[in-house]
């Protein structure tokens, strides 16, 4: 009895030890243990967690696999999850992205050797202070909890965390005086608020209410709880000088500036506050008094007074320019400080690239001079445009490591949210080792990434959080391969060689602002940005042939819906193009069948697009109508949403262009049957009102998705890659030219002759630009013969890259003759200059 009491306490004691391993004890255990929980279900309860310390204050995680039970260790909840990422990743068992999540892992846990990383990077920095426009606006608890999940496994521990910002300055302007009416005129609707807290615009779509400031508070609250849980050090708000118009009233005394911005009229205007007042100081402690009344202590907030616009600071005199900024910084931070002794001072470095005509070196370190070494980071934004797209030395070199101050290496791998595909692999696996090893690297503390919009090619964000975490470039071919086999469970062949081509074409190029012909407003412009390159198409089709292997994989499917949506869109761009071409040529006929075509190719297209996972227009619009109350509320949001991914507002319509279904078939489709019919009918069509009436209306039309979508995919592309571009009979013939000597920035008629055989075979002519630094613009043109003009087109057009509408309609009847002198002439002017040559063809 004795013997069996033993045995019966050791066996409950191992039991005792073995659940006291599993069960989390520490915060960074129990909230990793959630996220990985959500992620597997109960197979968490075989991992053993420890929390472990960081290294030289670097977050750490190591692993491993012995006898069939895994242990995941870290010096915090987001390492602890990156660990368990890694391992999946490594042994092929899953991925986790915003299109799907595969899952697959084994009975018994893959034995697996300890590995231990430590991180370069103090800090792992996400999103962009436009995501809360472009993607984050209307989001709920179960959206943002998918994505602070997502942001743990891929090891992020530093995000903006910029909800209910509106809230909390809702309750400093009322304290300072200022009525319900002023402020309502101060705030937009909330896909705009990003660019309303940047000083860009402030009015559009609004006013905010009570309901959604209180929502707000309250989903803020369990975004930064949760954050905070997992160790990420969140990035909250700070006040940046941008005040509502009422605050004039209250102080007549104070010079308030009110900077234009992207063609916004002067009612939507904002007030900014030079930071050199004593009023800015008071507002920013009050903000962040309140902030931390509601939301708890902050370590880090973001304050960006500049960006986008110049600065209130003498340009000639230089001392009195840097005496100035380094006034502004030093009252930046005092406004943060007061309001807590111990905070940090965030700025954005977009501007840095951009407008570095504005921030030369002095200017920069003017600015940061008096804010104390410990007490800033900078975000060095857009690394990848600097190298890829502005083509200017890196930041870190032209700053010479930022002046002793901490800074935030990052990319901006998407503007606007866009879909199209772009991204340079190379530069994302190896960019980041290049700072780590400059010379110039300074006080680098982080790695990051700043995307304008999310859920849009993966691939790249997969790439990007790898390298957060390792100080050696990635070896794409061994990465993109475990990458599809991650993802789909195997990497057959025709995958790895589609990758190679993808490298090769839009992943191998850097596009700023990628989008198809089709997302522009009709006749604006005739070739888009994204790649159409007959290797990009080879890839897609590549692609689509592992489809037999593949089909049951729903990322699979997803990613296949993706490349197909890209090669139908070119196809299109080439009809629309062709249409638009012929129009103006006179080809009638060839025009309606191009159109024709093109508009078939995108309805096929939408109903393909209902079966992706995130590329369609009724999630987005779903996520606005949920924050409404009432059913004007639902509407205005709505129309809010819509808004931004269509006119946006300003002169930046379609910036924020998708490639989404509902979007293509209500907007994209009939606005270009619209502008196709026009030409039949003799008609204008009103665009801009259509637009407008189109983001006011409630509702998209409804829509059947395929039922094999993988089948449908196959087909379409077959459908597309069949289907022609009609070829126009045209014979063209130069019968001359211009030159610097002959044009200049004053209109001008230009002349050349014409053989008289010529007249009754001529449709035209059009204008070719060849070099030159100028285009040439043409805006009448006219055929003349025996002194009489015979035909005349008069529009605006342009010669250059791009041109646009070039063409010139000078058709004449078959019997039209002249005996004596026969010519064209046209009125001319080259814009900015008279650098400018090209050809003048005959069109017969």
């Amino acid at each position: 009895m004795n013997k069996l009491r033993n045995i019966l306490t050791i066996t409950f004691s191992a039991m005792a030890a073995c659940m006291s391993q599993a069960s989390p004890t520490s915060s960074s255990e129990q909230s990793s243990h959630a996220v990985i929980k959500r992620l597997i279900g109960d197979r968490v309860d075989e991992i053993q967690f420890a929390n472990i310390p960081k290294k030289n204050g670097h977050d750490v995680f190591e692993y491993e696999v012995k006898n069939g039970v895994p242990t995941f260790k870290g010096s915090c909840g987001v390492a602890i999850c990156r660990g368990f990422y890694d391992y999946l990743k490594a042994n092929e068992q899953g991925q986790v992205g915003w299109s799907g999540s595969r899952i697959a892992i084994p009975e018994k846990w893959s034995d697996t050797p300890l590995k231990k990383v430590v991180s370069p990077y103090k800090y792992h920095y996400y999103f962009n202070v436009v995501t809360y426009g472009y993607t984050t606006p209307y989001w709920d608890w179960e959206r943002w909890e998918k994505e602070l999940d997502w942001m743990a496994l891929h090891g992020l521990d530093m995000p903006l965390a910029l909800v209910a910002n509106e809230a909390i300055s809702m309750r400093v302007w009322k304290k300072l005086g200022l009525t319900q009416e002023e402020v309502d005129a101060f705030y937009t609707g909330p896909a705009h608020l990003p660019w309303q807290r940047m000083g860009n615009i402030t009015g559009i779509d609004g006013p905010l209410n009570d309901n959604w400031h209180k929502g707000q508070v309250e989903l803020q609250h369990k975004v930064l709880k949760r954050m905070r849980e997992l160790g990420m050090k969140p990035i909250c708000p700070a006040f940046a000088g941008f005040v509502p118009r009422g605050m004039q009233r209250l102080h007549p005394e104070i010079k308030f500036f009110h900077p234009s911005w992207a063609g916004f009229p002067e009612k939507n205007r904002t007030s900014f506050l030079l930071p050199d007042t004593p009023l800015f100081g008071k507002i920013g402690k009050m903000f962040i008094e309140e902030w931390e009344k509601e939301f708890g202590k902050c370590e880090y907030y973001l304050a960006d007074c500049f960006n986008e616009m110049d600065i209130p600071a003498p340009k000639d005199d230089k001392e009195k320019r840097y005496q100035l900024l380094a006034h502004y910084g030093d009252q930046v931070y005092r406004s943060i400080k007061a309001g807590n002794p111990e905070a940090t001072w965030v700025m954005q470095g977009w501007m840095f690239g951009y407008t570095r005509n504005i921030w030369d070196y002095h200017s920069l370190e003017a600015l940061v001079s008096k804010v104390p070494d410990d007490k800033m980071i900078l975000l060095d934004l857009a690394a990848d445009y600097n190298k890829h797209f502005w083509k200017t030395d890196m930041n870190w070199d032209f700053y010479k490591g930022f002046y002793n101050k901490k800074w935030v290496y990052s990319v901006i791998p998407n503007m606007g949210g866009k879909t199209g595909l772009t991204g340079r692999l190379d530069f994302y696996a190896s960019g980041s080792i290049e700072a780590l090893n400059s010379k110039n690297k300074g006080r680098l503390a982080g790695f990051g990434f700043a995307p304008e919009g999310i859920e849009n090619n993966e691939v790249i964000y997969e790439l990007l959080s790898d390298m957060g975490w390792r100080d050696t470039e990635i070896d794409l071919d061994v990465w993109l391969n475990n990458y599809s086999a991650s993802r789909y469970g195997t990497c057959p062949p025709e995958v790895t060689k589609a990758w190679n081509l993808l490298r090769k074409t839009c992943y191998g190029t850097f596009t700023d602002h990628p989008r198809f012909n089709w997302q522009f407003r009709p006749g604006k412009v005739r070739k888009g940005s994204i790649n159409t390159s007959p290797e990009f198409q080879q890839a897609i089709e590549t692609f689509a042939a592992a489809a037999e292997q593949l089909k049951d994989s729903p990322n699979y499917r997803a990613d296949l819906i993706e490349f197909t949506a890209m090669y139908v869109g070119i196809k299109v761009e080439q009809l629309f193009a062709r249409a638009m071409e012929a129009e103006e040529m006179g080809y009638s006929d060839l025009r309606k069948q191009a159109a024709k075509d093109g508009l078939k190719l995108l309805k096929a297209l939408d109903t393909l697009l209902e079966s992706h996972p995130t590329l369609r227009l009724s999630n987005w619009v779903a996520l606005a109508r949920k924050h409404g109350t009432t059913a004007a509320e639902k509407d205005l949001y709505e129309a809010n949403a819509k808004d931004l991914v269509t006119i946006w507002g300003g002169q930046i319509g379609d910036y924020s262009a998708r490639i989404w279904s509902g979007l293509i078939r209500d907007y994209y489709v009939p606005r270009w049957k619209h502008y196709f019919d026009g030409f039949d009918t003799g008609t204008s069509f009103d665009m801009p009102k259509w637009e407008k009436q189109w983001t006011r209306a409630p509702g998209l039309t409804k829509s059947e998705a395929f039922e094999n979508p993988v089948e449908a995919a196959i087909a379409l592309i077959k459908t597309t890659k069949e289907a022609k571009v009609p070829v126009m009979d045209i014979k063209a013939e130069a019968i001359g030219g211009w030159t610097p000597a002959q044009v200049g920035v004053d209109w001008k008629t230009v002349k050349w002759n014409l053989p008289a055989k010529e007249l009754g075979e001529l449709k035209g002519v059009r204008f070719n630009y060849t070099r030159g630094q100028h285009r040439l613009e043409i805006r009448k043109v006219s055929l003349i013969a025996d002194g009489k003009t015979v035909a005349t087109d008069e529009h605006m057009g342009i010669a250059g890259i791009p041109s646009k509408k070039n063409f010139f309609n000078l058709k004449t009847t078959g019997d039209l003759k002249g005996n004596n002198e026969c010519y064209i002439k046209a009125e001319v002017r080259s814009d900015g200059g008279n650098n400018s040559y090209g050809q003048v063809e005959l069109v017969k």
